[in-house]
């Protein structure tokens, strides 16, 4: 476990000089701890044996909660900080959920190339114009925002986001996922993680992003 300068805490899969890739989690209405997301977990252990050479650093906030927005970015910070490659080879900064707010919001960091969200919430008071001189790849599910009482975050709201991003002069894309819903992957019994439906499809097109991000860095 890594300790941040903001009191939050990150674990890293990968080689400690590999390629950083950062992941930051969502949240929730309530006020919690923080904990590491099992969708990540589940995305990470498939993706490490694809990528040998990349770092994956997945944050824990101090608190996983929208009310606490600030001090997730400050914790986002924290980790672009520690993780910022001394050759100045940058970072891939990546949002699942509310982690999608937190990461547009931390990507004025002088280390991030590119960011990613995954069924990224993208709120009007997030300011897009800090992804200047930045790519945005957003992937959203189709069955996203409160299929079968799960809560979520609505697909026309990333877009709406989305759009704002490309207004801004951002290059950015949108991939919908047929069928994808907001969770990636949920915790099972004995420690097992039991994938969402359309797990694979995010798999694949969260690797084809890290692929991607390597042949900018002429890996």
């Amino acid at each position: 476990m890594i300790p941040l300068t903001s009191g939050a805490v990150m674990r890293r899969t990968g080689p400690e000089n590999g390629i950083r890739v950062v992941c930051l989690g969502g949240g929730t209405g309530a006020v919690k701890p923080g904990e590491f997301n099992s969708g990540y977990r589940w995305l990470i252990g498939r993706l490490t044996t694809r990528h040998p050479d990349v770092a994956f650093h997945e944050v824990r906030y101090r608190i996983r909660s929208w009310k606490r927005l600030d001090m997730c970015i400050e914790d986002a910070v924290a980790a672009l900080d520690a993780v910022a490659d001394p050759s100045g080879r940058p970072t891939l900064l990546v949002g699942y959920s509310m982690g999608g707010a937190v990461a547009i919001s931390s990507a004025d960091h002088p280390s991030v190339a590119a960011v990613v969200g995954l069924a990224p919430w993208i709120p009007d008071k997030v300011d897009v114009r800090r992804l200047a001189g930045r790519r945005l790849a957003v992937l959203h599910g189709t069955l996203d925002g409160g299929f079968l009482g799960f809560p979520g975050v609505s697909p026309s709201s990333s877009r709406s986001g989305y759009e704002r991003a490309l207004a801004a002069g951002v290059p950015a894309t949108y991939t919908q996922i047929r069928g994808g819903t907001h969770a990636i992957a949920f915790p099972g019994p004995r420690g097992l993680l039991i994938p969402a439906p359309r797990a694979h499809t995010w798999l694949r097109l969260v690797d084809e992003q890290v692929t991607r991000f390597q042949a900018d860095l002429g890996v």
